[in-house]
């Protein structure tokens, strides 16, 4: 995935859903439902291309992930619809997921997942936007097995949208950007909530985006809510409708400490993206 792309004189257009993306196919928790249209635009026109004098601005390495990832020409799209499957950890085991996701940097995200715990299937949801966040989940749809809210659940949740949000990369040049401590290394800010959540962001000499950490408000440990370490490892390449995101991700608590193993609690790979 490192051949470069001929820019073009035509925006790219959004492509359709694969038909591998399974996730796409499952309906979303009726709860979720109403969150996801508030987030989502349907139909809306395609935005004005990237402002090729808004990456010019940007730290050294933030420019070169952003000019890698996007080609000439990308529309600023600032909504992204994701499908995904992976593992997620919970408690001491690890299961499979599929999960749907939609995405708006800055705004708000809706993550609809299914998994099986003792063989029976858990579907639920956790949301942020300006409403605030929760995390809404049951067993064979019917029993409620894990249901929060609150502000600590919305810090939280906060924190998780400026990580998550690397994956909808024309939005990220709207971002808040500053020089990280390391020559390949930027600082992304957001204001959610009325609070800056900054990432630290490492990018490979060839443009890749590597990893993000940050302090994320949680409480990983059960000792109570506060700043801790959490971050995520990026690889791999995909390019949905002309734009480079990291295809498989892993993350979790405890980033860049010697806990860091134990805390890592997500892993999936994108398998299904459009923007909007």
């Amino acid at each position: 995935m490192t051949r470069r792309r001929t820019p073009s004189q035509h925006p790219p257009a959004p492509v359709p859903w694969p038909v591998a993306g399974a996730a796409r196919s499952r309906p979303l928790p009726p709860a979720a439902r109403r969150h996801w249209a508030a987030l989502d635009r349907p139909g809306s026109p395609v935005p004005p291309a990237v402002d090729p004098s808004a990456l010019a601005a940007l730290p050294e390495p933030a420019r070169r992930w952003l000019t890698r990832a996007l080609p000439s020409g990308t529309p600023a799209w600032s909504v992204a619809e994701l499908s995904m499957r992976g593992e997620i950890r919970l408690g001491d085991r690890w299961r499979a997921f599929t999960a749907r996701q939609l995405i708006a940097p800055g705004n708000g995200f809706v993550w609809a997942a299914r998994t099986r715990v003792l063989g029976l299937p858990v579907t639920g949801f956790d949301r942020y936007g300006p409403g605030g966040a929760e995390m809404r989940w049951r067993l064979l749809g019917a029993v409620p097995v894990m249901s929060a809210a609150g502000p600590d659940i919305t810090r939280s949740a906060a924190g998780r949208l400026a990580v998550e949000g690397l994956l909808v990369p024309p939005a990220c040049v709207r971002a808040g950007w500053s020089a990280g401590p390391d020559p390949d290394t930027a600082v992304m800010s957001w204001i959610l909530g009325g609070t800056q959540e900054d990432a630290l962001v490492r990018v490979d000499p060839e443009g890749r985006l590597r990893e993000l950490s940050m302090q994320r408000w949680g409480d990983p440990d059960g000792t109570g809510f506060g700043r801790h370490p959490f971050g995520a490892a990026l690889s791999g390449e995909a390019v949905f409708a002309g734009v480079r995101v990291p295809a498989v991700l892993r993350a979790g608590w405890a980033w860049g400490t010697g806990r860091q193993a134990q805390g890592e609690f997500f892993r999936a790979r994108i398998e299904g993206l459009r923007f909007g």
